[in-house]
């Protein structure tokens, strides 16, 4: 009978570790999930302050969900996100926000290490080294071939259009930097992308008026 009853007690409490970690996964989940649509509203607000508190309800989030869970990719692609809207608030990064450069690197490769495969983070990774001096790591025929196969993996994807599209043709690649610029845009209406469709239809002007972005 005692025999019996330990059994019980050692079962309730493996059951309750295992719904205990179940629970903070799923909150993770979710925080993250609030977190990166607090990214995506301050992408679409119009007014700085706005945007910007947006962004800081978004970093307050996501760590709440990497301490629910500090091995979601999900919580730690959640505060990237947010750290590097906030270094871009203003366009080129000042040198204040450079100083947060490291901890946003940090929180990407943080989540590729625990999902390798995480379209999101593999299209940021890309986008980065195509942007990025050689100095701050930048690689942009590494980026560039990383976004491709960001593409095939998700042929819906608009940033590494964009992204592939500025790179290529300043390499003079026009043909393919246009035809890239027109799917990113049609893809970003049919999707209601408000976030992204500005961003698309400046690139593709740019690209038609020959000027590129830098």
């Amino acid at each position: 009978m005692i025999r019996f009853g330990l059994i019980i007690c050692i079962s309730i409490l493996w059951l309750g570790a295992h719904i205990s970690v179940a629970m903070a996964e799923q909150t993770a989940q979710e925080l993250s999930a609030r977190a990166l649509e607090e990214c995506q509203k301050g992408r679409i607000a119009k007014e700085r302050d706005v945007r910007m508190a947006h962004f800081e309800r978004a970093e307050v989030i996501a760590e709440q969900a990497i301490a629910a869970d500090d091995n979601s990719a999900e919580a730690h692609f959640s505060l990237f996100c947010t750290l590097g809207e906030q270094m871009r608030i203003d366009g080129e990064p000042t040198m204040g926000a450079i100083f947060g450069y490291n901890r946003m690197m940090d929180e990407l490769n943080r989540t590729l290490e625990l999902d390798p495969q995480h379209i999101d983070a593999l299209s940021s990774k890309g986008t980065l080294l195509v942007k990025l001096p050689g100095i701050m790591g930048g690689d942009s025929e590494k980026g560039v071939e990383i976004l491709r196969d960001v593409i095939k993996r998700e042929p819906m994807a608009i940033n590494a259009r964009l992204v592939i599209a500025e790179s290529i043709a300043d390499r003079g690649e026009q043909e393919e930097a246009l035809n890239l610029a027109r799917t990113a845009l049609k893809i970003a209406k049919d999707q209601n992308r408000q976030d992204l469709i500005p961003e698309a239809e400046e690139t593709l002007a740019n690209l038609q008026n020959g000027t590129g972005k830098h």
